[in-house]
């Protein structure tokens, strides 16, 4: 339990110092009116209370990745506890706070926009597309996994197809209305259920003080099947340390934002708390494969015991509500976003319904086909999950590049984001080339590959800055 306890302590002295630092380093002005204000419009810019839009922010980011993803991370021992640690405070958190500062500079500006911004026109059309795509697969992921834990709480009465239904219906109410209509009623009540569940089972750690890995047991790998840890344990572990889903949500907030100061406990303080849930659910998962075995793949039967065994019947079902919860908050602003984010390219109007019906139905009907497709092949839904579990850290690795260029064009302390998105960039570069959804490759010339692609991609960085530093005559 120490090191689980040091780690959770940096989680939360890490939002009072780097959280503070990063804040500096952009250089916030309360002064500035925001947009929220300045382009108000009763739909998306919306001025609403800051602990509405951290309840909404919190919630958004906190999918199924910070509990399942963080379930099969812990598979790989005492090293997943430091990546989300040291990616949360490091890489994620710096990488949420950015992308919502700067949103918030350029008038809510989506994330296709921001990134083609700084790095390009042609950057800026493929991440029109790309990250369309990746937020419709957020939301036919985000539809199935509450489906089915639904479905296990109504066994023999609701059946799986029928909390499909529910969630998706459920989904277009939430992307056509404002905001302050379903999202900032309802949202502060499943971060009820959502905290109460993190709390409870963080109380119960420090009661039964299961055996977990200590730091000073080294850092050997434990997965069953022998995965490597780098790059497997960084992308299975996605929202619970970066998460380039994040900065597709920072938008949809940077839009309600009243003042600069609340960018860093809204941005920056999401992904830390989203961190912490992420530890604790490392920490049960580890107590859980401790006393079964690490066979069990399915991590909905890992949350379904440790609960109802430490929570009891009611604060197990309360738990489950708060699993639950947390997906369908996901799913319901991924289509949001996907919306706005078309809306920016096309340069239409949302105020009325119907534009924004011009925009949904497409979208609803390619999510509608693949849910389908992930319910008819017995393998489509891990599929599917492999294929968006890569591409948000892909997005993550995007986002950062162009949080550096930013950073470099501004005179400011470029290294904050570099880092991470070299780092990020081996993961995905690394990843696909040994995966089975991509290339297939062994360990060893997977992640030489992975390295030679970093450095090369950390050369052509250096060669634009000079070139750049040229051009405004600081060489």
């Amino acid at each position: 339990m120490i090191t689980f306890t040091c780690c959770l302590i940096a989680l939360i002295v890490g939002y009072f110092t780097y959280g503070k630092f990063v804040e500096r380093v952009f250089g916030v002005d309360p002064s500035r009116v925001t947009p929220a204000f300045t382009k108000q419009d009763g739909v998306d810019y919306i001025p609403l209370p800051t602990w509405k839009i951290f309840m909404i922010q919190f919630l958004n980011i906190a999918g199924l990745g910070p509990i399942f993803g963080a379930i099969m991370g812990a598979k790989f021992g005492t090293a997943s506890f430091l990546w989300i640690v040291l990616g949360s405070i490091f890489a994620g958190a710096t990488h949420d706070a950015l992308a919502g500062m700067l949103s918030l500079r350029h008038d809510g500006e989506s994330l296709p926009e921001l990134v083609g911004r700084y790095l390009g026109n042609n950057f800026k059309q493929f991440m029109r597309g790309f990250t369309v795509l990746l937020m419709v697969l957020v939301g036919a992921v985000f539809v199935a996994g509450p489906a089915g834990l639904l479905a296990t709480l109504t066994p023999g009465y609701l059946d799986v197809t029928f909390w499909i239904i529910v969630v998706f219906l459920y989904y277009i109410l939430a992307t056509l209305l404002p905001v302050d209509k379903i999202i900032g009623k309802i949202y502060p009540l499943f971060a009820i259920a959502l905290l109460f569940m993190a709390v409870g089972i963080l109380a119960m750690l420090f009661i039964h003080q299961p055996p977990l890995p200590e730091i000073t047991d080294g850092l050997s790998n434990t997965h069953p099947d022998s995965l490597p840890i780098f790059p497997i344990m960084f992308v299975s572990i996605a929202c619970g340390a970066i998460s380039g889903f994040h900065a597709t949500q920072s938008p949809l907030m940077a839009r309600c934002m009243k003042s600069e100061k609340y960018a860093r406990p809204v941005f920056y303080g999401a992904m830390i708390t989203e961190g912490i849930v992420a530890l604790i659910w490392a920490a049960a998962a580890t107590y859980f494969f401790h006393n079964n075995g690490m066979e069990e793949n399915n991590a909905a039967v890992v949350v379904d015991s440790i609960t109802k065994e430490w929570l009891g019947a009611v604060g197990g079902v309360l738990a489950i509500l708060g699993v639950i919860a947390a997906p369908i908050t996901s799913g319901d602003t991924a289509f949001r976003s996907a919306r706005l984010i078309v809306a920016d390219f096309l340069h239409m109007e949302q105020k009325t319904v119907v534009k924004r019906l011009m925009i949904c139905i497409p979208m609803f009907i390619v999510a509608i086909g693949i849910l389908l497709y992930s319910q008819k092949d017995k393998d489509g839904f891990d599929m599917i999950w492999r294929y968006f579990a890569w591409s948000n850290q892909t997005l993550a690795v995007f986002t950062l590049w162009a949080l550096t260029v930013y950073l470099v064009q501004a005179k400011k302390l470029y290294w904050i984001t570099l880092i991470p998105a070299l780092f990020m960039t081996a993961v995905c570069s690394t990843y696909i080339f040994i995966a089975p959804e991509g290339f297939g490759l062994s360990a060893h010339v997977s992640q030489g590959i992975g390295l030679a692609v970093t450095v090369l991609v950390l050369l052509l960085f250096f060669v634009w800055k000079r070139k750049y530093n040229i051009k405004q005559g600081d060489i």
